[in-house]
C-alpha cells in the first residue's frame, strides 16, 4: 500500500505499525511523490493525509481517481468536517480521523481490501409481486436501464459500462439485494462499510451522490428521515 503523509513521526510510526500487521509499505511525503510513485508501481491500497504540500491529498485523490478505482484511505485532522466532506466527494471510499488508533487503522484497511476483492450472494432482482420466476444465479439484474451483472462485477447504464469503485460497487450491490426497499444508513453503514458502531452518515451519502452521478439521479430515491432506495 502506498501510504502519502507529511509529517516524519507520523508517516515514520504509520509505517512500522502496519507493518507489524504484515502489510508492505511505501511512503512519500507529499502529493507530486505521491502521485510519481502510484503512477509507477501497483498498489492495492492508498491512504492520503488531506492537508500535503504541493499537492494535497483531495487533488492526489482526483488525480488517482482519472485512471484508477484503487480504495483510498484518507485522514484528516480533528474537526476538518469540509475536508472530510471534499475527500468523499473527489472518490475516496473512506476515512479516518487523526489521531487514530492503530487497531482502527487497521480495521478500516481490512475493511477496504475486502471491498476490493467482494463477491456477493445470489440477489433477485425481481421486482416484489411481479409474475414469473427470480431470474436463474448469476443472471444479471435489470432495473430500467440499470444492469448490473452480479457474475463479472459489470455496471452498464444504457448498455454502456460504469466505472465505481470497490465501495460504491458493494453500496449499489446491497441496493440490488433490496429493490424498494428503504435502506437506514446505519444499517448500510454496518453492510457496507462495516463499522460495528455509529458511524458518520456523510461516508453514506456521499457514495450514494456518486452513485446517483454515475447511474442517473432518479435511481437511488431519498426517502427523508430514513435512508435510501432503489427504484425498480
Amino acid at each position: 500500500m502506498l501510504l502519502v503523509e507529511d509529517d516524519e513521526l507520523m508517516r515514520r510510526s504509520f509505517t512500522v505499525a502496519l507493518e507489524r500487521y504484515g502489510y508492505r509499505v511505501k511512503a512519500a511525503a507529499d502529493g507530486l511523490t505521491g502521485l510519481e510513485l502510484f503512477r509507477d508501481e501497483g498498489f492495492d491500497l492508498l491512504i492520503l493525509d488531506v492537508l500535503l504540500p504541493g499537492l494535497d491529498g483531495i487533488g492526489l485523490c482526483r488525480r488517482v481517481r482519472e485512471t484508477s478505482l484503487v480504495p483510498v484511505l484518507m485522514m484528516s485532522a480533528r474537526g476538518d468536517g469540509l475536508d472530510v466532506v471534499a475527500g468523499l466527494e473527489a472518490g475516496a471510499d473512506d476515512y479516518v480521523v487523526k489521531p487514530v488508533d492503530t487497531y482502527v487503522l487497521v480495521a478500516r484497511i481490512r475493511s477496504l481490501l475486502r471491498r476490493a476483492t467482494y463477491a456477493p450472494a445470489p440477489v433477485s432482482g425481481r421486482p416484489a409481486g411481479a409474475d414469473g420466476p427470480p431470474p436463474p444465479e448469476g443472471e444479471p439484474l435489470v432495473f430500467g436501464d440499470l444492469t448490473i451483472d452480479t457474475a463479472g462485477l459489470e455496471v452498464f447504464v444504457s448498455g454502456s459500462p460504469v466505472a465505481l469503485t470497490p465501495t460504491e460497487l458493494k453500496l449499489l450491490l446491497e441496493f440490488a439485494a433490496h429493490p424498494g426497499t428503504v435502506l437506514e444508513r446505519h444499517t448500510l453503514l454496518r453492510d457496507v462499510w462495516e463499522y460495528g458502531w455509529d458511524g458518520d452518515s456523510r461516508v453514506v451519502d456521499l457514495c450514494v451522490q456518486r452513485l446517483r452521478r454515475k447511474l442517473g439521479r432518479d435511481r437511488i430515491e431519498t426517502v427523508r428521515g430514513f435512508g435510501y432506495k432503489l427504484r425498480r
